[in-house]
């Protein structure tokens, strides 16, 4: 990466912290883009450049977590199933979690909030099913766009969805210590029934 694509993902990773510190703060509905952009000291120009819309600062991480997953279907090794390249992407590790079983109160603080803001705001919720959707539509094109190709990219999405609001549960209200193992576990679990309905697909 460069010098201009480095500061340009540091000015985006600033937007998207402080947009968050926000959002916890007051609830999501309460904060304006100009206020974001004020705390992060850019511009509001700024701000739209890197996320269209207020909605697209609270799931950037979803956003980029999809463009991974597609992208590790598109560069998989021949002879490489796609449940595998899904779940070697979806399995590799949950900072998250990690950092909550590490004791961290910050992390399982922010875990918390995403979930009251979240619950509280339909806006963020359909944003979110906009996302998933969007994230299995192109999983779809990747995997070739037929019938079969659009059932078992809303499978895999289906069970990325699922794993998202187990990681929110266990992150807000488990027990720091075994929460990394125990997403693991469930989400191999989850991947070893879609492998017995779609094979080596």
């Amino acid at each position: 990466m460069g010098l201009r694509e480095l500061k340009k993902e540091r000015t985006r990773r600033l937007i998207s912290e402080t947009a968050q510190r926000l959002f916890a703060e007051r609830g999501f509905d309460a904060v304006r883009v100009a206020e974001v952009a004020r705390a992060a000291e850019v511009s509001e120009a700024s701000v739209f450049n890197f996320f269209p819309a207020k909605e697209d600062l609270f799931f950037a991480g979803l956003d980029d977590f999809g463009d991974r997953l597609v992208a590790a279907v598109r560069d998989r090794e021949p002879g490489t199933p796609v449940l595998a390249a899904c779940k070697r992407e979806m399995l590799g590790g949950n900072a998250w979690l990690e950092a909550i079983d590490a004791g961290d109160a910050t992390a399982r603080e922010r875990a918390q909030m995403v979930v009251r803001v979240l619950d509280g705001s339909p806006a963020l919720q359909a944003r979110e099913r906009r996302a998933l959707d969007r994230i299995g539509a192109a999983l779809a094109r990747e995997l070739g766009g037929s019938l079969n190709d659009q059932v078992v990219a809303g499978a895999i999405i289906g069970l990325h969805a699922a794993l998202i609001r187990l990681t929110r549960s266990l992150a807000a209200d488990g027990t720091p210590g075994g929460l990394t193992a125990a997403a693991h576990d469930q989400a191999t679990e989850a991947f070893r029934l879609l492998e017995k309905g779609f094979g080596a697909y």
